[in-house]
């Protein structure tokens, strides 16, 4: 009989499914870097404090749609494999998934996507993909498009950077329409994770409500999420991101209906390369969006 057990997450697996996250995306990161990529680096103590944060939170919007693998008498929790994914009204998303190396080919991670799309009930559904062969089989047989997905990475040259008027500082008030453009753009709203996000990250709005559109930034001045109703718009906020933006940057999740990204990283004299896939199905690719890793 098969040891490892598939079932709903609780709250006290989650150090042990940082764990396992953090050796997953360890070792795959790793054997697909390329030559000209920055070694790999074990996930930092902060990074995996914001690992749990997060999964903590879908546990407390969406409880049904997290799902962990557990082998019997592994200790420390035994999480071999994990498959995080969320309704948010008539939309879908996957989180995060993943099963440990010594753990793959033994059809847990088939068994963790089987439950995690029973809980979409049908819904159109959106995921940030890597490259891995399995999962990309898996996802493809699922009925998601794989549609490539573009990075832009390097330092801003400064002396590029535009005068960028009509955006300012983003408020909880903000959510409502904010949500009324995920709708039309990715067919429901980002609801709770507006929220949470509010509370880690900076947001930027557009003045224009004719034209609106946000986007969320790191700490380090890396857009996380953005969403407009127009091309100019989110060219304007992505700017404004690479102005806040510190050392190296990242502009992350640009799919082909999104060239306006490319444009200005080219113009901010980033360097383009390949990251994955965007998984879509029942639903287009959004545009003009750049999808966060997490929250989609």
């Amino acid at each position: 009989m098969d040891s490892v057990q598939v079932r709903l997450m609780r709250e006290d697996d989650l150090a042990s499914a940082e764990r396992a996250s953090a050796l997953t995306f360890f070792e795959a990161e790793r054997s697909t870097r390329r030559v000209s990529d920055p070694e790999v680096e074990p996930r930092s103590a902060g990074a995996s404090e914001q690992w749990v944060d997060r999964m903590r939170f879908y546990l407390s919007v969406d409880p049904g749609g997290c799902w962990v693998a557990v082998e019997e008498g592994t200790g420390a929790g035994g999480v071999v494999g994990f498959a995080i994914s969320q309704n948010r009204g008539r939309l879908w998303f996957l989180a995060t998934y993943g099963v440990l190396p010594s753990h793959q080919a033994r059809g847990i991670g088939k068994r963790l996507m089987d439950a995690a799309l029973d809980h979409a009930d049908g819904r159109p559904g959106i995921f940030s993909s890597s490259v891995h062969a399995g999962a990309t089989r898996r996802y493809r047989l699922a009925g998601f498009s794989l549609h490539p997905q573009m990075r832009m990475v390097g330092t801003v040259d400064r002396s590029t950077l535009p005068a960028i008027d009509g955006l300012r500082e983003g408020r909880a008030d903000d959510f409502e329409w904010m949500d009324r453009l995920d709708q039309n753009l990715r067919v429901a709203g980002h609801g709770a994770d507006h929220g949470y996000l509010l509370g880690t990250l900076r947001l930027v709005v557009s003045r224009d409500m004719t034209k609106p559109g946000y986007v969320y930034t790191d700490d380090r001045g890396r857009a996380s999420l953005l969403a407009a109703s127009h091309p100019e718009t989110a060219q304007k906020l992505l700017w404004e991101a690479l102005a806040s933006s510190r050392g190296r940057t990242l502009v992350n999740c640009i799919t082909t209906p999104n060239e306006w990204a490319i444009d200005v990283g080219l113009a901010a004299c980033l360097d383009i390369g390949q990251e994955g896939y965007i998984a879509v199905r029942g639903m287009p690719v959004p545009a003009p969006y750049l999808a966060s890793g997490h929250f989609l």
